[in-house]
């Protein structure tokens, strides 16, 4: 068995061993977090059946992924990084969900380039939870207008997106999304990395975006 398909299951037994002991249900996905790493390196979790894979730049993505996912129809490929409305027409095209949406003018690009070519993509509306100047993310108390908007233009929202601040326990800020998740009626919710992935779980995320405890260090 490849060490990163080894890595993967390990990462999914601790989860669910973790989420048993607390009695919690919840069964979140794993996204495998690929950026920057060759196809050849990713190859062997496709190959044992994982599907979700995440990228943060839409040219690596396409240039990656184009030809693989005619290959493999069933993959999902998440757009976990910032996106810029200029690459909007090329993200909707080999993504299947956006986790970083955080303000109107980018909804409403992603809105007209899908209606284009006829595909719906998963949306998350990305908030900045820890209000911190040099993150993206939309202000949490702005947040129900943005989902009214992304509604209203027809996007297909299913729930939120954080990345908490660096270096302090997220815990906190779980919570805190999670209740902002539920008052919203959302089903979804993706938080969680390979440094926090469980107290994630643990706070109902249901999408794990874990990149290195799978694939190693990146060079």
């Amino acid at each position: 068995m490849h060490k990163t398909v080894k890595n993967l299951l390990n990462i999914d037994n601790d989860i669910k061993d973790y989420l048993n002991k607390l009695n919690i249900n919840n069964n979140p996905k794993i996204i495998a977090v690929s950026k920057t790493f060759k196809i050849d390196k990713i190859l062997p979790l496709i190959d044992y059946g994982h599907i979700d894979y995440g990228e943060n730049k839409v040219q690596e993505a396409v240039e990656k992924w184009t030809e693989v996912k005619k290959k493999y129809p069933k993959l999902k490929l998440h757009m976990i990084g910032k996106l810029q409305t200029n690459k909007v027409k090329f993200a909707v095209q080999i993504f299947d969900y956006i986790h970083s949406v955080d303000s109107e003018k980018l909804a409403k690009k992603i809105a007209d380039e899908q209606n284009k070519i006829n595909k719906k993509i998963k949306i998350f509306l990305q908030v900045n939870i820890g209000d911190e100047n040099q993150k993206s993310g939309i202000n949490k108390n702005n947040v129900k207008q943005l989902v009214n908007y992304c509604k209203e233009i027809g996007l297909d929202l299913i729930g939120l997106m954080c990345i908490p601040p660096a270096d302090i326990d997220p815990v906190g800020y779980f919570e805190e999304m999670n209740k902002l998740n539920e008052n919203l009626n959302f089903s979804d919710l993706s938080m969680g990395m390979s440094s926090d992935f469980l107290k994630a779980a643990k706070h109902y995320s249901t999408y794990l975006r874990i990149g290195s405890s799978i694939f190693g260090k990146r060079s």
